[in-house]
């Protein structure tokens, strides 16, 4: 196994840097945005571009890979990332930099497609559930890692977004330098939308929430913190909490999903975030060390609720169509993750608080649990016994082609 992860070293740098850079850019124009001052509303418009840039890119990215192949495609969208990363120190308004922040995400997302093309063409099928472990644990870590540069230079500056720039430059090295090979792109394949909603419900009622929570945290959580006074520093640990422990705690809690009923998992965790962000609001929690032993609560609840929904959507399918149902859940998260900075923002505008990003947690997380505790009662889902239930997978948003590396996959190419 050894041997094997080190014939991915290349690949995995450039995942871990390619994730710091995001991290950090991420982070940084959320910040900016609340110091410049603009209203939340603006902050929300401009961060949610990003989001529509990589669902645009499920689109557009596959063709330029098919054309010139893997490592020259990497080039351009490295190299376009670098680029719109650097404008958005020249050309500082909401304007130029909602447009950046659409084109950064299709090239973010062409990014990952390569990397993931790359490690699904290039894995053996028995190591295939450890490359993909160690994939979404480097992914979590480099996110982590870049909430701490924003302690390297002025938030005010050029600086940071000149060292995420560097930083984005820095993936070509690694990639460039491993020999010229041309994995395949994996097959798309085309599912129902209304077939898997139909199917599964709590699968795509998950999916879309925890896009819509996860966006939010992203996108509003570092203008928040600069809102109600929290130093730089104090913003980078209290994002690293929530991230760190949101990549620690899917190990736990995909041993409790795996031994009870998945969908009453699903409810609880939903429960928890909607408890846990009402009390922050309710109780208008504002010193740092409580946000951080709360944001890191949160973290452990908040990331879990996608993997949680997409392990419940495979108990009803078995197996069957695989990538394609989580092409599905991919988008509906997708969905969520655009329409949620504007949401996010407009309800905080609308409360006169930027801890309303809590209460919007509150909202689509108790909504959630509801909801799903409203099917089961109905009985218009599919109840799957727990020794039927398949394995939980540690998961994180990036493109549908990494869907094609879940473990959960194999029985169905065994077939």
């Amino acid at each position: 196994m050894v041997k094997v992860v080190g014939s991915f070293s290349a690949l995995f740098t450039a995942v871990l840097v390619f994730l710091t850079g995001n991290g950090l850019l991420n982070t940084l124009l959320s910040t900016r945005l609340a110091m410049e001052g603009y209203p939340m509303a603006v902050t929300g418009i401009v961060l949610s571009c990003y989001f529509a840039g990589l669902l645009a890119g499920s689109t557009v990215c596959y063709r330029p890979i098919q054309r010139v192949g893997h490592i020259r495609a990497f080039t351009i969208f490295a190299a376009g990332t670098t680029a719109t990363t650097l404008l958005h120190g020249l050309w500082a308004t909401p304007v130029a930099w909602g447009v950046l922040r659409f084109l950064c995400g299709i090239t973010t997302f062409g990014m990952y497609m390569v990397i993931e093309s790359w490690l699904n063409e290039c894995t053996e099928s028995r190591y295939r559930g450890r490359i993909f472990s160690i994939y979404i644990a480097l992914s979590y870590l480099g996110i982590g890692i870049g909430q701490q540069l924003l302690n390297v230079g002025d938030v005010g500056s050029n600086d940071l977004f000149i060292v995420a720039g560097v930083i984005f430059a820095l993936c070509l090295v690694p990639v460039s330098a491993t020999e010229g090979i041309h994995p395949r792109l994996p097959e798309r394949k085309k599912v129902s939308f209304s077939r898997v909603f139909r199917a599964t419900p709590i699968g795509m009622l998950g999916s879309m929430s925890a896009g819509l929570t996860n966006s939010a945290f992203f996108a509003m959580m570092p203008a928040v913190c600069t809102s109600i006074g929290m130093s730089h520093s104090q913003l980078a640990w209290i994002m690293s909490a929530a991230v760190f422990s949101g990549l620690t705690a899917q190990w736990a809690v995909g041993a409790v999903s795996d031994r009870f009923d998945r969908t009453l998992v699903l409810v609880v965790i939903a429960a928890a975030i909607a408890i846990v962000s009402g009390w922050i609001f309710v109780g208008q929690v504002t010193t740092y060390r409580l946000l951080v032993l709360k944001m890191g609560l949160l973290g452990a609840l908040v990331f879990a609720v996608y993997p949680v929904s997409v392990a419940r959507a495979h108990d009803v399918f078995e197996g069957k169509d695989t990538v394609a149902v989580s092409g599905s859940l991919l988008f509906a998260y997708s969905v969520g993750a655009c329409a949620s900075p504007l949401l996010a923002s407009g309800l905080m505008t609308l409360l006169k608080s930027p801890l309303g990003l809590f209460a919007f947690w509150f909202l689509v997380n108790a909504s959630l649990a509801l909801v799903t505790l409203y099917l089961l009662k109905r009985e218009k889902v599919e109840v799957v016994a727990v020794e039927d239930q398949v394995s939980f997978v540690p998961m994180k948003r990036s493109s549908p082609v990494v869907m094609a590396m879940d473990p959960r996959n194999e029985p169905q190419s065994e077939a």
